[in-house]
């Protein structure tokens, strides 16, 4: 599928270009394992084969983001009460979900930030911010901006580096593969203190309860 797409990219007009980098950009947010970075990568290179600008392909990507953030928030704030009510998701406990969104309440506007650069979790990530009602307009702000620098890095480099631009799709393929399980061992880790901490301090409360 990719193979077609960069072949469609190279024999179609410029404006053609911009539509694929809102629907590539917008699609990776709602279906996580579409390969919308390394279609960026490349759609850098084009910019100087098809006489294209840099500023237009940039704002084409950074809108399909942010419509595609914004989507995902709506989901999410619209139909948290699906995910929170018994019964339908049997595996997942409604203690187990407040959590999460208590967690995505203190830390979330960070995560907007980040957003971007974990690949694999954008989805997740703009769905939870929904559901945690984060203020919308300072998350569509962040996203925005997490958005422009991760785009701008991506479309450089496919610009930079022109026929060689794979290089730098294997190095972001190899990030891809390191950052996710990171950021998830950084979650369990966490987790698993919050825990342990809040365990050890009701324990605490319990001694000096006797």
């Amino acid at each position: 599928m990719l193979e077609s797409i960069i072949e469609f990219l190279s024999q179609v007009p410029w404006i053609w270009v911009l539509v694929i980098a809102f629907l590539t950009t917008f699609t990776e947010n709602v279906f996580p394992p579409s390969p919308g970075d390394s279609l960026l990568i490349f759609m850098g290179t084009l910019i100087g084969i098809k006489s294209g600008s840099f500023v237009e392909i940039l704002l084409a990507s950074t809108l399909g983001s942010t419509v595609g953030f914004g989507v995902m928030y709506y989901l999410g704030k619209e139909f948290d009460h699906l995910v929170m009510d018994e019964g339908k998701f049997r595996f997942i406990s409604r203690e187990a979900i407040r959590k999460v969104e208590t967690w995505f309440a203190r830390f979330g506007y960070w995560l907007i930030i980040a957003n971007r650069f974990l690949s694999g979790t954008r989805a997740v990530i703009s769905f939870f911010a929904g559901m945690s009602r984060l203020n919308f307009a300072v998350t569509i702000v962040l996203s925005v901006l997490s958005s422009l620098v991760w785009n701008t890095i991506l479309l450089y480099f496919g610009y930079s580096f022109g026929d060689n631009w794979q290089v730098i799709d294997s190095y972001l393929s190899a990030y891809g593969k390191i950052i996710f399980p990171i950021v998830l061992a950084a979650l369990v880790v966490w987790a698993f203190y919050q825990f342990y901490y809040k365990n050890r301090k009701n324990g605490s409360k319990t001694i000096d309860n006797k």
